[in-house]
């Protein structure tokens, strides 16, 4: 595989030199940038600037992150100029105090909304590019955003709402303590959290009081509902509840592709582990599906365009524990062998890699893909931070950055958990 990469990977050193990835993407409608890790600057600025690109040269309507949907409605709103109270793109990074408040309230992110702002004050068409958070972790948030909006708006759903918000009242807002009395107790609010999507979505045009309230309150209560699924599995099953996540991110990417129309097309920026298609890793032997994978599934060969990032070492932010203040690592070189190591053996320089109908089968052996999650034990990495992978199949391309730096945080402690 070394001879391979040294044939087919070409140097880079600015997104100007990623042409023939940019022209490889065609006319897809999804294109999914992922990261080896949440902590990395590179990777959030390099995809910042392709998005941009794409956005500017090939017309995608919005950007579609790993975030939850609350916290990016202060993003979208402020680049659509929906808020006009918010004046600071600061300010709107403040909303993003649950932990890792690293992952999006950091330096690197502040750059794009202020181009998003930019560019949408130029945009003469109907629908502004948007910028949405898709994960599922936000359920009492969500259900906040609905039980406010009907109240300000004085709507006959209000009384489901409130019947879903008592059910999970008594949990003081706290997912673990759902987790634990919906798993094992059996005293959960399946019930409610499914006839709170139900009526929201049977009467969603009828929110209209303001910009984009019934996409909003379509995804909240879709949030609701997936959310109480994910926290009553999680506790009996990772591969189960993982699997719940990547499918609620689907669902609400559909939801906003439906608000955008025929002609929606979507950037996504989420972990390798979740836009890296499964099926070429060893995820499918535990019965685990994720992003990548279920909307290549679901479209056209050439609708879908996956690219993989990794590095072979440098900083990162993580923490030692969940919830725990965030740290700047080390990361070591990759593990000899891993396809990090074989990039970087093969020229240590920053590169990306196209992989074609022509060359694919020459990246078909099983290899080890680092991966670095928000928690993050340099010193143990060997033992569970490498995905085995079939690098051709997993991805449609594959940008290497050599050495990279730790993400720059606005928040220096984290608040909320």
């Amino acid at each position: 595989m070394l001879k391979s990469i040294k044939k087919y990977a070409k140097p880079f050193e600015s997104v100007d030199d990623l042409n023939p990835l940019i022209d490889e993407i065609g006319d897809a409608k999804y294109v999914l940038l992922g990261e080896s890790s949440h902590g990395t600057s590179e990777y959030y600025s390099l995809r910042a600037e392709i998005s941009k690109r794409l956005i500017m040269e090939k017309g995608f309507s919005f950007i579609a992150v790993e975030s939850d949907w609350p916290s990016c409605q202060n993003i979208n709103q402020y680049i659509k100029g929906f808020n006009h109270q918010v004046k600071d793109v600061k300010e709107v990074l403040e909303a993003f105090n649950r932990w890792p408040t690293w992952m999006w309230s950091n330096q690197e992110i502040t750059g794009l909304i202020e181009w998003l702002k930019d560019y949408n004050l130029q945009n003469l068409t109907k629908q502004k590019v948007g910028f949405y958070g898709i994960d599922v972790y936000s359920l009492f948030e969500s259900m906040d955003e609905i039980v406010n909006y009907l109240e300000k708006t004085n709507s006959t759903e209000l009384a489901v709402a409130k019947k879903a918000f008592a059910c999970f009242e008594p949990y003081n807002r706290n997912h673990e303590s759902y987790a634990v009395s919906a798993g094992y107790l059996s005293e959960n609010c399946i019930k409610e959290a499914l006839d709170l999507l139900a009526s929201i979505r049977k009467n969603k045009w009828t929110f209209d009081a303001e910009p984009e309230s019934s996409l909003n309150m379509e995804v909240n209560a879709l949030v609701t509902a997936n959310a109480e699924d994910y926290y009553r599995t999680m506790v009996t099953s990772d591969s189960e509840s993982w699997n719940i996540r990547d499918k609620h991110m689907v669902e609400a990417l559909n939801a906003i592709m439906r608000f955008y129309g025929d002609n929606a097309k979507v950037i996504i920026w989420e972990h390798n582990t979740h836009i890296g298609d499964a099926r070429a890793t060893d995820m499918k032997d535990d019965g685990m599906v994720n992003v990548g994978q279920l909307i290549r599934e679901a479209n056209a060969h050439d609708s879908v365009y996956i690219v993989g990032f990794g590095t072979y070492s440098g900083t990162v932010i993580a923490s030692t524990e969940w919830g725990k203040d965030f740290q700047i690592m080390n990361v070591p070189p990759a593990q000899y062998g891993s396809w990090e190591s074989l990039m970087h053996k093969s020229d240590p320089v920053n590169k990306y890699l196209i992989f074609t109908d022509e060359n694919r089968q020459e990246f078909t052996t099983t290899i080890g893909q680092r991966a670095i999650g928000v928690v993050y034990r340099p010193e143990y990495e060997h033992f569970g931070n490498y995905v085995p992978s079939n690098m051709g199949q997993r991805y449609d391309s594959f940008i290497f950055i050599d050495q990279t730096n730790a993400l720059h945080p606005l928040v220096l402690e984290p608040t909320n958990i």
